[in-house]
C-alpha cells in the first residue's frame, strides 16, 4: 500500500490483513451488541408496541385532519418461543446482524483504502462518493423499513383474523428473522440508483433503455418484491413495491444526467446519443 511496487503475494496478504481487522470490527461489535440484550431488544421489538412512534403519528394525524380511519386503534399481540434453544440463537443472530450494521462503515472504509492505490486521483475521488452514497442509500432502505414498512406489515397482519375463532400467535424467531430479512433486503433494493449509475458509467445502460422498459421493470420490482416479502398479501407488497419504483424513476434520472457527461480517459467527456 506504499509508493514500493507490490507482487501479487504481497496485494493478497494486504487482502487478507483487511479482511482480518473488519473481520474483528465485526465480531467485538457483535459481542458488544450481545452485552446490550435489554438495548438490543427493546429496538427490535419497539414497533409491535402500541406507542412506537409511527402509531403516535398516525393518532396525531387522524387527529388533526379530523380521520378517524387513520387511527391505529387497539394493538398488541404476545410473542413465544416453541424450542429450547430459540431466545439463545435469537439472541446471537441478532447480535451478529446489529455487529455488521455497526461495522459496516469501518468495513467499507478497509476495503476502499485496500483499493484506493489502484485508482487515478479523480476516480478516487468520485469512488469516495459514491462508496458514501451508496451508504447512505442502504441505511436508508434499513431506516424506512424499521420506521415504516415493517410496523404497518406488522400491524396488519398481526391483527387480521380470517375468522374470530382462530387465535394468533407469533413465535420470537418467526418475528426477528422476518425483520432482518426484509431490512437487508430493503437496503440492498436501495442500491438501485448506485447500480444504475456504474451500469451507464460503464456504457452498458442508458436513460433511453430504462424508459423504454418501464413496464418490464414494474412487473421485475413486483417479482422481486414478492419473493422478499415474508407475507403473501397485496399490503406488504404494496409497501415494497412503491419505494423501490420511485428508486428506479430517480435512477432514470441519474443514468441520464450521467450518459450526458459520461468520462473517457482518452476523449475527455463524451455525450450520450441514445
Amino acid at each position: 500500500m506504499n509508493d514500493v511496487e507490490m507482487t501479487f503475494w504481497d496485494h493478497l496478504d494486504e487482502l487478507r490483513k483487511v479482511l482480518l481487522r473488519a473481520l474483528v470490527a465485526v465480531i467485538l461489535l457483535s459481542l458488544v451488541a450481545f452485552a446490550c440484550k435489554e438495548t438490543l431488544f427493546s429496538i427490535l421489538l419497539a414497533p409491535r408496541e402500541p406507542d412506537f412512534i409511527l402509531y403516535r403519528l398516525l393518532e396525531q394525524l387522524a387527529a388533526g385532519l379530523s380521520a378517524p380511519a387513520l387511527r391505529p386503534g387497539e394493538f398488541h399481540f404476545d410473542l413465544i418461543s416453541t424450542r429450547l434453544t430459540s431466545q439463545f440463537m435469537i439472541h446471537v443472530s441478532t447480535s451478529f446482524y446489529a455487529g455488521l450494521l455497526l461495522a459496516s462503515p469501518y468495513v467499507i472504509y478497509q476495503l476502499f483504502r485496500f483499493i484506493a492505490p489502484a485508482l487515478h486521483d479523480h476516480e478516487r475521488a468520485y469512488s469516495s462518493r459514491v462508496l458514501l452514497f451508496s451508504f447512505l442509500l442502504f441505511f436508508t432502505g434499513v431506516l424506512l423499513c424499521y420506521f415504516v414498512i415493517f410496523p404497518l406489515s406488522l400491524r396488519f397482519l398481526a391483527t387480521y383474523k380470517v375468522v374470530d375463532e382462530i387465535q394468533l400467535l407469533f413465535t420470537l424467531d418467526s418475528y426477528a428473522n422476518t425483520f432482518i430479512t426484509l431490512s437487508l433486503m430493503l437496503g440492498l433494493l436501495f442500491e438501485i440508483p448506485v447500480l444504475s449509475w456504474l451500469l451507464a458509467k460503464l456504457g452498458m445502460l442508458s436513460a433511453s433503455h430504462m424508459t423504454r422498459y418501464r413496464r418490464h421493470a414494474v412487473v421485475g420490482i413486483l417479482v422481486v418484491a414478492a419473493i422478499i416479502t415474508p407475507t403473501t398479501d397485496l399490503f406488504s407488497l404494496v409497501l415494497v413495491s412503491l419505494p423501490v419504483y420511485a428508486l428506479y424513476e430517480a435512477s432514470i434520472v441519474i443514468v441520464k444526467r450521467t450518459g450526458r457527461n459520461r468520462y473517457s480517459g482518452e476523449n475527455g467527456y463524451i455525450r450520450d446519443t441514445n
